[in-house]
């Protein structure tokens, strides 16, 4: 069993640009692609995730400064610290089930693709984290092996068929066929946007807002492209943290270069990314005739280059230190997971089809909800991570991380396998969020048939 534990340790040592596009080079072997084109198609796709990975670490470090500067301002101290998510995931490779949590992982989702439940061949190994910690979280609150592990394959499930469902329109947005997102973080969040969506679009003066970023650019022109508004809302927190002129500017143009380039690099991995899902899917359907839609499940990182997205998450950034330092009970203040909001909101944009405003709002009560659980649950996690071995230095208090640990999805489920009574109050509205992405599936599903169809 070590040697088991040792190698997929070594694996998913690997960087995810490494990784990657070993795994899509093997599918391009596996979907008899030709190996020159295989190649290239995989280090395009390397490249890509690798440009995205680069730039947006280049964000959180220009970034980081300016929150804790932000935050050492208001004069309030907290005792608990935000250490992100990196102690949670590393935590979540120890756990003794790892093993036969992810073959059962791979196994249930070739069962389900045998027998058309999903449409999503998911190769995101690395997130699979995501779901182990959820395991994780239930064994030691109660001790039991087997409701620790349905409860972990029960998240992967949902979080497979939520990537089914709204697959349509993440293709929509990225431009990108026969890719599913099946990252727990963001596309967990996909039926409550749903819902959030058709709520707003009742409310008399908000459902005429269009908040698209095509929109504001053909009405304010450069003044609403959203790389003027990432340097707008970049210098508007250098002027927030007290620099001076020079750190100001240099934090200014740092954002507006990250709106910039997000895209473009997004556009590198598409383009490596589009003739290996055509490829694959020519091949499941020699295989599987009635599998027309199958699907690769992918990593979050590949829908965080649409400019709204960027937009949405820069946008709510501020407005999360302001929560956390004006809500009662919150005993931190969102530093080491700040950033991650952009990708943590993007089905939340997607849901909304780009519209940034409506984002926004359906955001915020997100972000409430995980300040208060990643405060509450932050004795739980330091356990959790003292007792996997995991330390941090110079620190001995209580940690906590705001966008896994708060996460709404996880601290559910962990809840409903402990016996939460408060959970199976809430078990119609999740059931009808469920509803909900289906039906809207099933609309977006036969608009997009009938689009080929005229094109």
């Amino acid at each position: 069993m070590n040697y088991v534990i040792n190698a997929m340790n070594y694996v998913l040592s690997f960087e995810v640009y490494v990784m990657l596009p070993i795994l899509m080079l093997i599918i391009c072997m596996i979907v008899k692609m030709k190996f020159l084109d295989a190649l290239k198609h995989s280090l395009t796709l390397g490249i890509g995730f690798f440009g995205i990975f680069m730039v947006f670490d280049a964000f959180v470090a220009k970034m980081g400064p300016v929150i804790e500067i932000i935050a050492e301002k208001s004069g309030q101290e907290r005792a608990i610290l935000d250490v992100g998510w990196p102690p949670l995931a590393a935590a979540a490779w120890t756990f003794r089930l790892v093993p036969i949590l992810i073959i059962l992982f791979i196994l249930i989702n070739a069962l389900m693709l045998i027998f058309k439940w999903t449409n999503t061949i998911n190769i995101d190994v690395w997130n699979f984290w995501h779901f182990i910690f959820v395991g994780q979280m239930v064994f030691y609150t109660s001790g039991n092996l087997w409701m620790s592990g349905f409860s972990a394959i029960l998240s992967m499930i949902l979080v497979l068929k939520f990537g089914d469902w709204s697959a349509p329109r993440a293709e929509e947005m990225t431009k990108i066929p026969g890719i599913a997102i099946t990252t727990l973080t963001g596309v967990c969040y996909y039926p409550y946007a749903l819902a959030m969506d058709w709520i707003l679009s009742r409310i008399p003066v908000i459902k005429k807002i269009n908040g698209n970023p095509e929109h504001i650019r053909e009405r304010f022109g450069f003044f609403g492209d959203p790389m003027f508004i990432g340097l707008i809302i970049g210098t508007g927190l250098g002027i927030a943290a007290d620099y001076d002129f020079k750190e100001t500017a240099n934090l200014g143009i740092s954002v507006m270069a990250v709106v910039f380039l997000l895209p473009r690099m997004a556009g590198i991995l598409g383009e490596g990314l589009m003739p290996i899902s055509e490829e694959t899917k020519k091949y499941i359907l020699t295989k599987f005739p009635t599998m027309h839609d199958a699907r690769i499940g992918m990593d979050l990182a590949v829908v965080i280059g649409n400019p709204a997205t960027i937009a949405t998450g820069i946008l709510v950034m501020p407005m999360a230190v302001i929560l956390s330092l004006i809500l009662p009970g919150v005993d931190f203040i969102p530093v080491g997971d700040l950033p991650n909001l952009i990708p943590a909101g993007a089905f939340i944009v997607i849901a909304m089809r780009g519209n940034i405003f409506r984002s926004v709002i359906s955001y915020i009560p997100i972000i409430i909800g995980h300040l208060y659980f990643a405060t509450a649950l932050s004795g739980f996690f330091t356990k959790i991570t003292l007792e996997s071995e995991i330390r941090i230095t110079n620190f001995n208090g209580n940690i906590t991380s705001f966008l896994d640990g708060g996460n709404l999805f996880r601290n559910y489920l962990h809840a409903l396998f402990t016996g939460s009574t408060w959970t199976y109050m809430l078990v119609p509205i999740m059931l009808v969020l469920i509803w909900i992405a289906y039906r809207s599936y099933k609309k977006d599903e036969l608009r997009m048939q009938e689009s080929k169809k005229t094109v």
